[in-house]
């Protein structure tokens, strides 16, 4: 078959070729060449191709050419002839499929002329039976009529006897369709005797059934379905259908009311045994009434004119507003009773019961939709957890009170009271660590809420907003803020020793707050953040913030420190100054006590907070630091220079050059915020003594005596205090001013010589 359709294609294209056509039948582009020795041409000339091959060819290509001539001509002669057989084979077959056709034509043709004879016929048929009929069909159809009426009638005479025997039988339903459908009639015709008779029995009959029915509706002790046709049945004898809907709902109100009103819980019935209680009882019950008035007057389709009432509509808003005045009862109990949980050891309990809770009311959800109870329920929940987060709050922070109280108690204890305090470290590593536990539990507590098998916890509302603006705002952010806040307002105390607090109290919590600022508050919200999985849809407060705030009450804690540090030298050295007659005062044999005392306590200080804090940096010393001398007069003038030609006729001269050494002198501020390192401490420390002690100086009067033992007391101090300082010229520029107001200050200005000085130091 595949040869055969080749060859045929190949034969079509040779004649299309042979014609000048293409593939689609139209005249080739080529075909109109003119050349006469194209022998595919349409001006193909004999004689000039022969001619033309005689000239050009050989003998041997005029035979070869002669052959392959003969060849194609056989070939297209085959062809053609087997062309002429298939078209002659077709021409036989349409032969015979046109006279078949004429054949099949015709016996339709008599077909359809034999049904035009008996249209005709059965035509002619009818027209002679409705002529026959024509006088009767009247006759019939008054007959007809007058049949239709009779029975009817007969209904009507009957219509009493039928409802009183559906009365014996309790078809309640049949009774009241025959009712309906004579009803229309004995209205039209009550204005007759026989008719008006017939109404008022059926009204008697009726009223008795409808009697009986409110009394089955009343009763309620029937099934379902039995009480569905009772008020269907009722309805259909317009029997009012709000009396109806409020007397389903007063029985109702009565049985779950009875249900609120049992007895409370004994004290020692757990939050979970008084859900589960109001769950099985009143939750249950009021599903239940839920759905069988549904069934009775929402869900059970309406016909006739009872559709047209609109009774579902009117149904649904009477039970929402039941449903809503009760719930609202049930749900002031349950807010009373989760208002009596006060402990947070345990929160187990409470998280069941609220999830049993908000589990059960989605059962009224299902039931009605529209309802806001299960939304007043998930309120409550959250309120609830809300709550709950509050006193944990209070419980953090109550914890953190009672753990400063424990750290003051052993600060004031013997141990700790000698030697600056070796037991800071340990405090402060106990407290952080009491702190941050407590936080773990805490959270841990509270995670109870987000639990996967807790129902409400997967809801957007609940959880979005409850991990971050609840656990992390409320409680984790809130109480850092409180840390921070409880530690500042220690600064805030009256008095110039800075009130009752300890001061190893201000530097433990000073470096706590510092931790926290660059370690603890970050590990924090972190494991806040990876527990509750917190999305940040809400605006949170950021780390930086609390970051910031921990470090500024750090660093007002540490200058508090250092102000009360000050302060208690301070003092020292001002009753050290104001308790002595400087002008008749006995020649300097030895260093004061109380000097003794202020290299004391700045040593202790020193190691107190080097227990907590890094050493800092200093400036590089001189190699003469601890040998320095000091002249009656300002630092910036020599002594060797100076000292011969000051007399007391002089003055002037000595205040003015002091003076112009002040201009050019660097500035110092004692009261300025202090680094985080020892050094920055302990310079603001003795800062704050020495100006004090420069003060007290100023406002006294000194005897030779007097300026001569300032001048052993400065060169002590000055042993000693520039070791603690970041710059050691910090501490010879006071005490060159000391010295220089005390010179100023003295009547016979006549300074000890300096090798006695060191002598009187070092014995001392």
């Amino acid at each position: 078959m595949a040869t055969n359709s080749g060859r045929r294609r190949k034969v079509h294209g040779m004649l299309k070729l042979y014609y000048g056509l293409d593939e689609e039948g139209k005249i080739s582009e080529k075909s109109q060449s003119l050349d006469p020795c194209d022998i595919n041409g349409p001006h193909f000339d004999p004689e000039l191709y022969l001619n033309k091959l005689r000239r050009e060819c050989s003998l041997a290509e005029l035979m070869d050419q002669e052959t392959c001539m003969v060849k194609q001509i056989r070939s297209l002669d085959s062809d053609m002839q087997t062309l002429v057989y298939e078209n002659y084979n077709k021409f036989i077959s349409a032969t015979d499929t046109i006279r078949k056709m004429k054949n099949d034509f015709k016996k339709m043709e008599d077909e359809m002329d034999c049904l035009s004879a008996n249209m005709a016929a059965i035509t002619d048929f009818s027209a002679n039976i409705s002529g026959t009929l024509q006088d009767q069909h009247a006759q019939i159809t008054k007959l007809s009529a007058v049949h239709t009426l009779l029975r009817k009638l007969q209904f009507l005479f009957e219509l009493p006897a039928r409802l009183n025997k559906c009365l014996e039988l309790k078809a309640y339903a049949q009774a009241v369709s025959f009712h309906r459908r004579a009803r229309c009639v004995l209205q039209q015709y009550s204005h007759l005797p026989s008719f008006k008779g017939i109404q008022d029995d059926c009204h008697a009959i009726m009223d008795m059934l409808a009697q009986e029915l409110r009394q089955r509706f009343r009763d309620g002790g029937t099934s379902a379905k039995d009480l569905s046709e009772c008020v269907e049945l009722l309805l259909q004898l317009d029997e009012p259908a709000e009396e109806l809907c409020d007397k389903f709902l007063s029985h109702a109100r009565s049985r779950l009311e009875a249900d609120l009103s049992l007895p409370s819980p004994t004290p020692n019935t757990d939050i979970l045994e008084f859900i589960d209680r109001g769950c099985n009882e009143f939750v249950s019950s009021l599903c239940l009434v839920i759905a069988s008035y549904q069934e009775l007057f929402i869900s059970h389709a309406q016909t006739g004119e009872l559709a047209s009432k609109n009774i579902p509509q009117m149904a649904n808003r009477k039970l929402h507003v039941f449903v809503d005045d009760l719930a609202a009862q049930y749900f002031s109990l349950v807010e009373r009773r989760i208002q009596e949980e006060k402990g947070v050891s345990d929160n187990s309990l409470l998280v069941r019961a609220l999830d049993r809770f908000h589990r059960r009311l989605q059962a009224v959800s299902k039931l009605l939709p529209s309802s806001t109870v299960p939304n007043q329920g998930t309120e409550i929940v959250i309120r609830a957890a809300t709550e709950r987060v509050k006193q944990y709050l209070a419980a953090l922070q109550s914890f953190y009170m009672d753990s400063l109280t424990d750290v003051r108690q052993a600060l004031a204890a013997p141990r700790l009271s000698v030697a600056g305090g070796t037991g800071l470290p340990e405090l402060l590593s106990i407290l952080s660590a009491s702190i941050l536990n407590q936080i773990k539990s805490v959270l841990a507590s509270v995670h109870l809420f987000t639990a996967k098998d807790i129902t409400f916890s997967n809801k957007p509302y609940f959880k979005g907003e409850f991990c971050s603006q609840g656990v992390r705002e409320s409680l984790v952010v809130n109480f850092i803020k409180f840390v921070c806040q409880s530690s500042r307002q220690f600064c805030e105390s009256a008095g110039d020793k800075g009130g009752s607090t300890p001061p190893a109290l201000l530097l433990l919590l000073s470096r706590l707050c510092l931790d926290f600022e660059t370690s603890t508050i970050s590990y924090i919200l972190t494991l806040t953040d990876e527990q509750f999985l917190v999305q940040h849809h809400s605006p949170v407060t950021p780390v930086t913030i609390l970051c910031t705030e921990a470090r500024e009450a750090a660093q007002k804690l540490l200058n508090h420190y250092v102000k009360v540090q000050g302060l208690n030298i301070s003092q020292m050295l001002r009753k050290s100054v104001e308790t002595r007659d400087w002008v008749n005062t006995i020649e300097p044999r030895n260093v004061r006590a109380v000097m003794k005392r202020v290299v004391e306590d700045a040593t202790s200080i020193d190691v107190q907070v080097g227990l907590l804090y890094e050493e800092g940096v200093r400036k590089p010393h001189s190699s003469d630091s601890s040998k320095r001398t000091f002249s009656v007069y300002s630092s910036s003038r020599q002594p060797v220079r100076y000292a011969a030609s000051y007399t007391p006729s002089a003055p002037m001269d000595t205040n003015l050059l002091s003076n112009i050494h002040k201009l050019f002198s660097e500035r110092i501020d004692i009261f300025s915020s202090v680094e985080f390192n020892k050094v920055s401490v302990m310079t603001g420390i003795i800062k704050i003594s020495l100006k004090t002690f420069l003060e007290c100086v100023r406002l006294r009067t000194f005897g030779r005596y007097g300026l001569q033992q300032i001048q052993v007391d400065c060169h002590y101090l000055q042993m000693y205090l520039w070791r603690f300082v970041s710059d050691e010229n910090l501490v010879h520029f006071l005490l060159d001013e000391i010295v220089g107001s005390c010179a100023h200050r003295c009547l016979d200005p006549s300074p000890m010589e300096q090798s006695v000085i060191e002598v009187i130091c070092e014995r001392g």
